[in-house]
């Protein structure tokens, strides 16, 4: 397969090399004269582990050249591949100036192309991009998106110094597109990779890199943040973090990592604010951290706005423990919402199949005498009669018994916020999910 490349920094090299060491014939197009006189003297223009030999290796074949005519790169090429930079303008949004001004030259190259083309956005972007780069190569090609060429988003996960490697084996590939033709192309452009293949929709494939960097900042200053309040204490942070890691069920999993509720229980609040205070007392400052709570909090104040916000009085509750399975009640989030509402004269009934008022002891007990202290008034483990008696339902643990409420109540108003079996598929009308 012909493949050309639009842009020859770090992605656009690495995915030269690679491709071309697949059995592709790649060409390289970018304004740098430097970087294409390197290319084609058989020298990568990057500094990377391996890169040097797959480079020269595909020169000497004739798999590998590069040039600044886009229109000879893309003559019976059936692959364009998007690689050049991105980077912050001056009000720190991307600036994607260079991607439209590609799209531009692939679509004059592709006005006398008469074969289906596909155009692979690898480059970091903003979702709405992969739709407007399709504006524009219609435009300028003057041939029909779907028909004559399709464009696809499928972001890179390559780090600095373990590219190659990382070429061949990512955590997955993504290829955002609606077009099976398209995707059947695009996955055949990685057929050597060592990964699951992903077929998503645009947008979230737009969408996933600005996600997995921000995170992987998170991470790093969260470790910071550790390592600065174990410094103080005395305490080898590398052995802390080196056994957080060791924790692949909880710590580092999908487990936590689903959009939602609030987070609440006897543990984790708890523990937060003691962490918090240490680093206090010691004078350390953690503003990620420090900021966890109030983050926490604005979750709770968005479920009492979406309620608000519908002039509803009458309000079922299903769920008050701060998890499903359990009776425990302390800082539940949904038992602070609820106390908010009814002070707001809100008419409320909660049902929860756990919690027996009767057998609420200890902590647990004090918890709910302080917060909701006539919470027998308005529990009931009659199900039926919460759902009867209230005008919007709230959906706050995942039980078995509420996963069909929109279909078998499509009349009532429905605010999930946990994602219950079948409920973002049906009701629409009625139905809204918390977080998605």
């Amino acid at each position: 397969m012909k493949i050309s490349i639009f842009g020859l920094g770090y992605v656009g090299c690495v995915s030269m090399a690679c491709l071309a060491d697949d059995g592709n014939h790649v060409v390289g197009v970018d304004i740098s004269a430097a970087k294409i006189n390197l290319i084609n003297s058989g020298s990568p223009s990057i500094v990377e582990k391996d890169i040097d030999d797959l480079i020269r290796k595909g020169w000497e074949s004739g798999k590998i050249e590069a040039t600044d005519d886009y229109k000879s790169a893309l003559r019976n090429a059936g692959v364009s591949i998007i690689c050049v930079g991105t980077p912050n303008n001056n009000t720190g949004h991307l600036d994607l100036g260079s991607i439209y001004a590609v799209a531009e030259n692939i679509g004059q190259g592709l006005a006398d192309n008469d074969e289906f083309h596909v155009v692979m956005i690898r480059s970091t972007v903003l979702p709405g991009t992969n739709e407007k780069v399709g504006n524009i190569i219609e435009e300028h090609a003057g041939r029909k998106r779907g028909k004559d060429f399709e464009v696809v988003s499928n972001p890179e996960f390559l780090r600095e110094g373990t590219a190659v490697k990382d070429f061949y084996n990512p955590p997955v590939t993504v290829i955002g597109t609606t077009s099976q033709r398209a995707f059947e192309i695009a996955k055949a452009v990685y057929r050597k990779a060592d990964a699951p293949v992903r077929m998503t929709s645009i947008r979230v494939a737009e969408t996933i890199k600005l996600v997995n960097n921000s995170f992987h900042a998170l991470k790093v200053t969260f470790a910071n943040e550790v390592g600065s309040i174990c410094r103080q204490l005395g305490i080898d942070s590398h052995e802390v973090m080196g056994l957080f890691c060791q924790d692949t069920k909880l710590n580092l999993s999908s487990y936590y990592l689903k959009p939602g509720f609030a987070y609440g229980g006897s543990c984790l609040p708890k523990d937060l604010r003691a962490l918090r205070l240490i680093a206090h007392d010691k004078y350390v400052d953690v503003p990620v951290i420090n900021a966890i709570e109030p983050s926490n909090q604005c979750q709770k104040q968005r479920l009492v706005e979406m309620i608000t916000d519908r002039g509803i009085k009458k309000v079922g509750i299903l769920g008050f423990s701060f998890k499903p399975g359990t009776d425990d009640l302390r800082e539940s989030p949904i038992v602070e919402v609820a106390e908010v509402l009814l002070g707001k004269g809100y008419d409320l009934k909660v049902h929860d199949k756990n919690v027996h008022l009767s057998n609420l002891i200890g902590r647990n007990r004090q918890y709910v005498n302080d917060k909701i202290p006539h919470l027998e008034n308005i529990i009931t483990d009659d199900l039926d009669e919460v759902i009867d008696s209230s005008e919007l339902i709230v959906v706050a643990n995942k039980e078995e018994q509420y996963a069909d409420l929109p279909s078998r109540y499509p009349e009532k108003e429905i605010i999930d916020l946990v994602r219950i079996e079948g409920g973002f598929e049906t009701s629409r009308e009625k139905y809204q999910g918390f977080c998605w």
